[in-house]
């Protein structure tokens, strides 16, 4: 990897942000209200560690399980919509309004019935997760080519041995981008979950941080959130380059 490569990864950019934001808020004298110094929320993040691992790890379980299960959710009812066309006219347009719906009010809605347990952040993020792997799906399915597809079937292929040999691996591009956005979307629910009365996860901590109105730790939970949604994106990031590295035109 070249050094102009290096300079291009995620992490380098995390790096020169970080690098930024502590040179220039003292240098500009940018008041604490408004954007604190990097020390200061280092330092205030460090007072507070354990609550914050703890936080951490609830939030990124809660988050992991809610996409896997919208992930393949979604994946199952992108399939039906691409295979059942009177699926995708009858409830596509469904999942479109659904998704206007604020999220407040859907998870007053989960919270009610789940109760503030962990079953119902995880609801949300599947909630949330669910449609853009649905039509990330939907689309890549579409993308396939039918000559190919009958030139397999003429060769006595079936219709499942044409989907796992063809299909499939030409929407798996597409499909990776719906993963991608839905692993950030379930981030935002599971963290926005935690709001509706929980005890614990690093919504909880943004919410009394904001509360008393301690701009530092709301930096800190802001930073802390930013890094969360940067493991799981690099995480699928990661695993496409490994498993999906080609791309269909």
């Amino acid at each position: 990897m070249t050094r102009r490569d290096l300079l291009t990864t995620p992490a380098a950019t995390i790096a020169i942000t970080f690098a930024a934001w502590f040179l220039l808020a003292p240098f500009l004298k940018i008041e604490p209200r408004y954007l604190p110094p990097l020390s200061a929320v280092f330092a205030d993040g460090l007072s507070v560690w354990r609550d914050l691992a703890f936080s951490f790890w609830r939030t990124f379980i809660e988050t992991v399980i809610g996409f896997a299960a919208g992930a393949a959710l979604g994946f199952v009812f992108g399939v039906g919509f691409a295979y059942i066309r009177f699926a995708e006219r009858a409830i596509l347009p469904v999942f479109v309004a659904l998704q206007t719906v604020p999220i407040i009010a859907f998870g007053a809605i989960v919270v009610i019935w789940f109760g503030n347990t962990l079953m119902s952040k995880v609801v949300i993020a599947l909630y949330l997760t669910l449609f853009p792997v649905a039509v990330s799906t939907l689309r890549g399915l579409q993308t396939v080519d039918p000559q190919r597809a009958a030139l397999l079937r003429s060769f006595g292929a079936s219709r499942i041995r044409t989907f796992l040999m063809l299909a499939l691996p030409t929407a798996l591009p597409q499909i990776m981008v719906g993963l991608k956005l839905g692993i950030s979307l379930g981030l935002a629910g599971a963290i926005v979950g935690e709001w509706f009365g929980d005890t614990v996860g690093l919504g909880v901590m943004l919410l009394q941080a904001l509360y008393f109105e301690q701009v530092t730790r709301v930096w800190v939970l802001i930073v802390v959130c930013g890094l969360l949604g940067s493991l799981l994106y690099g995480i699928l990031g990661l695993i496409e380059r490994r498993y999906v590295w080609w791309r269909i035109d």
